[in-house]
């Protein structure tokens, strides 16, 4: 499933429902997760929290990191990747002080396939389209916790961190 799910990514879709919700099905039967775990970026849209609910797996909190759409378009359009070791950089917040190459490897620092403007656009779309209505559902069953997620990366830790401890 896994695999199947590399091509819908990179592509900049989301990954069908079936083959998201039989990872997740695979990966919380593992032996590591029986005490409690946390779902990032699942669910994606109403049919996949309903089907947790379906399943029986029971969702004690939902962290909305909000962040407006012209910043999330400053940071995956500044990402950078070394194409040898995956080291990551930014543009901007983290450059490789050997330009457009790694500081590790000396590798190329290339861009992802899926950080393309229209690619982000697209997503964002759907995420407003698909992905948003879940903070009402969650809102409507007391689940919903929005912190915000521009500024400093400590102090946004740290209130996701307070969320979490509450």
């Amino acid at each position: 499933a896994g695999l199947a799910a590399k091509d819908y990514v990179e592509a900049g879709n989301l990954v069908p429902d079936e083959i998201v919700i039989q990872m997740l099905q695979d990966r919380i039967a593992l032996p590591d997760c029986e005490n409690g775990y946390i779902l990032d970026g699942f669910p994606r849209n109403l049919s996949q929290a309903k089907a947790l609910d379906r399943m029986g797996i029971i969702i004690d909190m939902v962290i909305d990191i909000e962040v407006p759409d012209d910043a999330i378009m400053e940071r995956l359009m500044g990402r950078r990747m070394c194409e040898k070791c995956g080291a990551g950089y930014h543009i901007a917040h983290k450059p490789s002080a050997k330009g457009d190459k790694c500081e590790l490897c000396g590798g190329k620092l290339t861009t992802r396939k899926d950080d393309d403007p229209q690619v982000i656009q697209d997503r964002l779309r759907v995420y407003h389209e698909q992905t948003e209505p879940l903070k009402d559902y969650y809102h409507a069953a007391g689940k919903l916790a929005v912190v915000a997620g521009t500024g400093d990366i400590d102090a946004i830790t740290k209130m996701v961190m307070t969320v979490l401890e509450a």
